[in-house]
């Protein structure tokens, strides 16, 4: 099984896209939580992070509005 983290960052109008995949949940859990670490003190207006598994499941996601 395979694990994907997407990082997004929204300012106005305009979305950037990060994504990392990982073979093992908890190395991505691990991605999942810094990215949400930086999030939350970010500059960036919506600072959101995903964890999806292969199939595209959503196992957890958590977005900062600044």
């Amino acid at each position: 099984m395979n694990y994907i983290v997407l990082e997004a960052q929204t300012n106005g109008n305009t979305t950037a896209t990060l994504i990392d995949t990982f073979s093992d949940l908890n190395l991505a859990e691990s991605k999942y939580h810094l990215v949400l670490s930086a999030a939350a003190v970010s500059q960036v207006q919506k600072h959101t992070a995903a964890l999806i598994d292969e199939t595209g499941l959503c196992i957890k996601s958590q977005c900062y509005e600044h």
